[in-house]
């Protein structure tokens, strides 16, 4: 890790009582410009400090820093970066630092940031300035015989080509990623590479957010990556009313509305809060509420709001997320002895849970027994598309389990078959779409309880019953209308956090279809709207299921079946309701 002192013509002085990247000496010897153009001592504030104390955490733990960081505006996080990236850089032997911004005049105001640090520091604690040609500054030390520190800050602005690519970086300070022009993706590639993945080294990137961009997939990645206990960029989101001075004299007769109830109960805001608030929606953002909630969020989600009109209420699935984030869930799989010798419905047996090992099933609540359940499933189409699963209690139509899984269908009609046998057989229709392979194999599997759809004969235009669910023209808006309308009655039925995320970036496109927004996935959603179509052949009450449709199939397995048999497809089925047995 590099030593954190400054030089001086006598050569080096240690930390203590010099130059550090700690509160105490930053608030000591850098000065900074105010709003109202005074110069004063850099005093730290509390998003500040909540910062540089995740900073020093990962510092004394030995690793190399990396946050990402949302915020609201104006909360001085690029003032307290430059200020670190400063004090490492004049103060450490051959100290690469680089600061990126969106546009040249924030590239300037960063440099000139960086020269006012330098301008106004103590007598005696300011190295050599060898040069300050453009916007860049390279550092020596102070004595006429001391050897030259060869430390330098590049300042640059995005959209260049090769930005940071030729480069070997100590620290990189990453400005308002979200509205870098060009490629973003690429521009921080090389930057990323050039930063060692070693202790010492710092990376920090920090944004608003400017809808669903190459900045929300970062922020994804590293909240993911957290949440899976991975290494990675810690992701920090800073609300508007940690801002201390976000806050104005509530005028004569204040009254919150009851939308600014609920926030100040939500988020424990005062009225002088709740007052600044309601002055910034009207001089700041034109008096949309919308832009407001963007550009000073409260929450993650908010400041992530899509540009087009969310399908469902985005603000009563963001407040139900991050409810949701703090359900206890069971991450894992399921594993079980398989013998495909053996006949149907005993191929697969001896089903277990396991957690954590490789995760691809959510269980929300586990099954009661006697409780009815169903389980819709979506399938990969083209592209990124994922294999899905919903099940849901069918009593309420409460989530009760979630499985997600890319690419192998083998794997996904397996764990399907577990899923459903494990939440007491429950209904199940899988979407025949892309691909009949999931449907086909878990009737070979022997799976007993299946969504029976009607189709028409193309051959011999006669109307026949078969498994599974077919999306088309007419039944795709039919099961997105019923699911809307299930969560404007009672959103508190859907509880998995990755579910909600997606149903908040899902939104009417061209022709007012619903459709994922450009990048992201609905896969969950539509498994969703497919769990609570199929509902109206699934019981509603918990017991034991004395009788049920049977389809063509299950009445031929009876017919051919012995004495013991016929039995054991009763216990199994339930008895007909259409006749069969």
């Amino acid at each position: 890790m590099f030593p954190l002192f400054f030089f001086s013509g006598k050569g080096a002085k240690h930390a203590e009582n010099t130059l550090v990247c700690t509160k105490e000496s930053i608030e000591r010897n850098l000065m900074i410009r105010t709003k109202d153009a005074r110069l004063v001592p850099f005093v730290l504030n509390a998003a500040q400090k909540r910062l540089l104390a995740e900073i020093e955490r990962q510092e004394k733990a030995g690793k190399p820093v990396r946050i990402i960081i949302l915020k609201a505006r104006q909360m001085g996080f690029s003032t307290l970066v430059q200020a670190l990236l400063f004090l490492k850089t004049a103060g450490n032997e051959n100290y690469e630092s680089l600061i990126v911004a969106h546009k040249d005049e924030a590239t300037g105001n960063l440099f000139r940031m960086s020269r006012r640090f330098y301008e106004n520091l103590p007598p005696g604690l300011a190295p050599k300035l060898v040069s300050n040609k453009g916007r860049e500054m390279i550092f020596d030390t102070s004595g006429q015989n001391a050897k030259e520190l060869g430390s330098r800050i590049r300042c640059a602005t995005a959209g260049g080509s090769g930005v940071g690519r030729s480069y070997t970086l100590q620290s990189a300070h990453l400005s308002e990623f979200a509205f870098w022009p060009g490629d973003k993706t690429d521009t921080y590639s090389g930057i990323a590479q050039a930063v060692p993945d070693k202790p010492g080294t710092m990376l920090i990137i920090e944004s608003t957010a400017n809808g669903y961009n190459e900045f929300k997939t970062l922020w994804d990645a590293a909240v993911k990556a957290q949440r899976d206990g991975t290494d990675g960029f810690v992701p920090i989101f800073f609300p508007w009313f940690e801002m201390e001075e976000y806050r104005r004299p509530p005028p004569p007769g204040f009254a919150p509305t009851k939308e600014e109830q609920a926030l100040k109960a939500r988020f424990s805001l005062d009225d002088a809060q709740l007052a600044w608030r309601r002055w910034c929606i009207a001089a700041n953002c034109g008096g949309e509420e919308r832009r407001f909630r963007q550009e000073y969020p409260a929450t993650p989600d908010e400041a992530f709001l899509s540009t087009g009109d969310c399908v469902f209420d985005a603000q009563a699935v963001e407040a139900r997320r991050a409810q949701a984030e703090a359900f206890p869930v069971k991450r894992g799989r399921f594993v079980y002895d398989f013998d495909d010798r053996a006949p149907r419905g005993e191929k697969i047996r001896n089903i277990r849970f396991v957690e954590g090992d490789r995760p691809i099933v959510r269980i929300l609540k586990e099954p009661e027994e006697g409780v009815p359940y169903v389980l819709g499933g979506d399938t990969a189409g083209t592209g990124s598309d994922r294999f899905t699963g919903q099940v849901l209690d069918n009593r309420s139509g409460a989530q009760a389990a979630v499985l997600q899984h890319e690419r192998d269908e083998t794997l996904y009609t397996r764990q399907m078959y577990c899923l459903g046998m494990y939440y007491n057989g429950a209904l199940l229709g899988v979407e025949t779409n892309y691909s009949t392979y999931p449907q086909k194999e878990l009737e070979r599997l022997g799976y007993p309880h299946f969504y029976v759809r009607e189709r028409v004969d193309t051959f011999t235009g006669k109307t026949e019953q078969a498994y599974g669910f077919e999306t088309t023209a007419v039944t795709r808006p039919l099961i997105l209308d019923n699911l809307r309308a299930v969560c404007r009655a009672d959103l508190t039925l859907v509880g998995d956090y990755e579910t909600l995320g997606e149903m908040l970036t899902f939104v009417y496109g061209r022709d007012y279809k619903p459709q994922a927004l450009g990048g992201k996935h609905d896969d969950l959603v539509m498994a969703l709207a497919i769990a609570h179509h199929i509902r109206t052949q699934q019981r509603k009450r918990a017991g034991k299921p004395s009788m049920r449709a049977w389809t063509k199939d299950m009445r031929e397995d009876y017919r051919r079946a012995d004495a013991e048999g016929k039995k054991h497809l009763l216990e199994k089925y339930g008895k007909p309701s259409n006749g069969g047995a």
